[in-house]
């Protein structure tokens, strides 16, 4: 019946969205308690850049088997198990008493985190279709922004007045909630019955972990150090044979087909670049104002606000739009509105003041990026069959967070190891760069879709052909 088909779609959407707000959550909540776990832990810049990827690492490697568990075995049974390993690992950041176990806690968290958000943004690929899909898409961006309001500024009270070991304590209750909704649901939609490609999932992981661990550490001991030189090598060595592998495995975690769609290839060139800027210009704000401007966390929880309600607010509208008109436009819009963001916030000097020299960048920022989402999620995931959409959504998905990864890695290349005034300058110059970068390539890489070949919202029907 329809009413009850609404009323699924409803809470499938409604699973969806928070299941991604615990994962975003997690991410705009910790960067606040960054200085906090620092002065308690030790490690300085060191253990700030673990903390953070520690959880990308695991988060972006995994994403793509993670994918395709989501595809082969349900996207809500694969849900539910990383709702629960999320909500464990979580208790364990919490009670972490040094910085090596915090970190071990986070890249357990980041496993688990890695299976949430395919199958989330899948369940709504499958549930909603032409327009109604990109205004579902557009909902989820805004109301998974949501967590980045309520993240800086719960976790700058709860490292004010009580312990940073809260901000991960307090995952339980959306996971909590999440389980429950998901209690009557069940899976429906075609699965792909493929076997899992585990040596993959090991490359990729070990492709990953070695540079970026060669990227944080050269900072501290040099780039002609062997602790830097091997992983570096090793790292780089694997990530070759994991392409080698995708390229020749019968049931590849990544298949290279799905890159011949024109717009998902040039769609997830525009992640990186985007996603890279938006972790290393968030990373840099957010300890700038802490450790050089001298705001508390309190105070850099609200300095934060103009990125995310600029995102609940424009998210959908912007949504829709895109489903009418095309992608194109607004992912290159959507870029350089946040490049001039962060171009204004080379203006500052000491002492900051907030209202001409951070909040102008800031609010040009946010609304940048309520530009570019909700059509750049639609543009990618639209140009694939709806079988794919698991996988074509934890390629997205690992793409944005292995160049959030690599960003965070550099920040200390980047600023010459210190987030001081001329450090964080060098910092959202170089930002600035990223999303002028994913702009230009958005201009001349995505296609809108013919009108002959598209429903309303400007995306290939499910089961189409790929665009070349």
């Amino acid at each position: 019946m329809p009413g009850t088909k609404a009323n699924r779609n409803t809470r499938l959407l409604a699973v969806a969205i928070l299941s991604s707000f615990v994962a975003f959550l997690d991410g705009s909540i910790v960067t606040v308690a960054l200085p906090a776990i620092g002065t308690e832990l030790g490690g300085g810049l060191v253990t700030q850049q673990w903390t953070v990827n520690a959880y990308l690492l695991t988060l972006g490697a995994l994403i793509l088997l993670a994918g395709s568990l989501s595809d082969t075995f349900g996207r809500l049974r694969i849900l539910r198990l990383g709702l629960l390993g999320f909500g464990a690992a979580s208790l364990a950041c919490a009670l972490a008493w040094s910085p090596a176990v915090l970190i071990i806690a986070r890249a357990v968290q980041g496993m688990a985190g890695a299976l949430l958000v395919p199958g989330s943004l899948a369940l709504i690929t499958t549930a909603y279709r032409d327009e109604a899909r990109a205004r579902a898409i557009g909902q989820w961006t805004a109301w998974t922004g949501t967590a980045a309001i309520i993240g800086p500024l719960l976790g700058g009270v709860l490292v004010d007045w009580a312990s940073w070991r809260w901000i991960f304590a307090v995952n339980v209750l959306p996971v909590t909630a999440t389980l429950l909704l998901t209690s009557k649901l069940q899976n429906t939609g075609r699965l792909r019955r493929t076997s899992l490609d585990l040596p993959g999932a090991l490359l990729a992981v070990a492709g990953l972990a070695g540079p970026v661990y060669a990227l944080i550490e050269q900072e501290r001991i040099g780039w002609a150090d062997p602790a830097v030189v091997v992983p570096l090598v090793a790292g780089t060595a694997a990530l070759v044979l994991f392409f080698l592998r995708e390229a020749r495995a019968p049931a590849p975690m990544m298949p290279l087909s799905l890159f011949r769609a024109r717009n998902f290839r040039y769609g997830n060139l525009v992640t990186a670049a985007a996603y890279g800027a938006i972790s290393l210009g968030s990373f840099a704000v957010t300890v700038f104002v802490q450790e050089a401007a001298g705001f508390s966390a309190i105070e850099a929880g609200f300095i934060s606000l103009p990125l995310p309600v600029a995102m609940l607010l424009f998210s959908t509208y912007f949504g829709k739009l895109s489903g009418r008109y095309g992608p194109r436009l607004f992912m290159t819009a959507g870029p350089a509105i946040c490049g001039a963001g962060f171009l204004l916030l080379l203006t500052v000097q000491p002492p900051v003041n907030l209202l001409t020299e951070l909040l102008p960048g800031l609010l040009l920022f946010g609304v940048g990026l309520s530009v570019m989402v909700a059509p750049l999620t639609a543009a990618v995931l639209g140009a694939l069959r709806g079988e794919e959409a698991g996988i074509g959504s934890a390629v997205n998905n690992a793409v944005s967070r292995v160049a959030g990864l690599v960003a965070v890695a550099l920040v200390g290349t980047i600023s010459g190891g210190a987030l001081g005034y001329a450090g964080f300058r060098q910092t959202a110059l170089a930002t600035a760069g990223l999303f002028f970068a994913a702009a230009v390539i958005a201009l001349l890489g995505i296609r809108n879709p013919k009108s002959a070949s598209v429903g309303p919202s400007g995306q290939e029907p499910p089961g189409s052909s790929p665009q070349s």
